[in-house]
């Protein structure tokens, strides 16, 4: 392939990707802007619609030439947007350049998104200094215009005056030396998150033991039930239904008693002891007819 070809190839991958982010296409143009090609492309970078991120722009070479040239003033207004606020630029105008209507709205927009970073309802007082809006109806407007952008996501709660955001749409440029605070939150949140884990860990464990000592217990129940139906088979005169009639059996002797019994090991002995004694005076009725009425010789 030659290299006219590689570059034919590469040229959709380019425009692909600058249409996915807007931002790419200010990049890919800055690697050669110079002059005033430089300063129009910054002016362009900071009113198009989409674009809310500006490191990538403020890290080329080119456009690292103008902090300290004599058009320093293009350099801080895309620095502004990149990190600043609504009332950095009212309070440094004379270092910056004068915006446009459109270049107004979009950095107003910004400072919401970064009054949500530090508070999710944001009373309108807060609003209206930080944005220089002068009565609430244009306040609202604006943030009804954030909300359909994508750029935020909450509501109006015109009750308690105030905006109530559930999350940003997009995130702004880190400063540099903010690098190490976001780190630090990160690590916290992950610790966080490891604690939760482990007491989730400790409770899972916690209920297989509750759950291996039911079994046990619902295992030794099942063998004394058996013991006792065992027990009263083999008794002499005894039948099948008495055996059923035992704690556990599958005939209508299966009463209340006997429910009772496979809860409690105590009321299962004292089962036992009944159907013993139960059968003791069985016998000694037996015996007492036969002496009463002996049998002919």
């Amino acid at each position: 392939m030659t290299s006219s070809e590689a570059a034919t190839a590469e040229a959709p991958a380019s425009t692909e990707k600058a249409a996915t982010n807007p931002l790419e296409q200010f990049v890919l143009l800055a690697k050669t802007a110079k002059g005033a090609a430089a300063l129009e492309l910054i002016k362009q970078a900071v009113e198009t619609p989409g674009v809310h991120v500006f490191g990538e722009l403020l890290d080329m070479p080119n456009i690292k030439e103008l902090e300290n040239s004599p058009h320093a003033e293009y350099w801080n207004t895309l620095n502004l947007f990149a990190y600043g606020t609504y009332k950095e630029y009212l309070a440094n105008k004379s270092q910056l350049l004068d915006l446009t209507p459109v270049q107004k709205k979009k950095l107003q927009h910004l400072t919401i998104v970064t009054l949500a970073t530090k508070s999710r309802c944001i009373p309108y007082s807060i609003l209206l200094e930080e944005l220089d809006i002068k009565n609430v109806r244009d306040l609202e407007d604006l943030i009804i215009e954030a909300i359909y952008a994508d750029i935020i996501h909450g509501k109006l709660d015109q009750k308690n005056s105030q905006l109530e955001v559930d999350y940003t749409g997009l995130g702004r440029d880190v400063r540099p030396g903010d690098a190490g605070a976001v780190a630090e939150t990160l690590a916290e949140w992950g610790q966080a998150c490891s604690d939760i884990l482990n007491c989730i860990e400790q409770q899972v464990n916690k209920a297989n033991s509750e759950k291996t000592r039911a079994i046990q217990h619902k295992d030794k129940i099942q063998k004394d039930i058996a013991f006792v139906k065992k027990t009263i088979a083999s008794q002499p005169g005894s039948s099948l239904q008495d055996a059923d009639m035992a704690p556990g059996g599958s005939g209508s002797g299966t009463s209340d008693a006997s429910r009772e019994a496979l809860c409690n090991p105590l009321s299962l002995f004292d089962m036992k002891k009944k159907m013993h004694k139960g059968k003791s005076m069985r016998g000694e009725r037996l015996l007492r007819k036969t002496a009463r009425f002996p049998l002919n010789e």
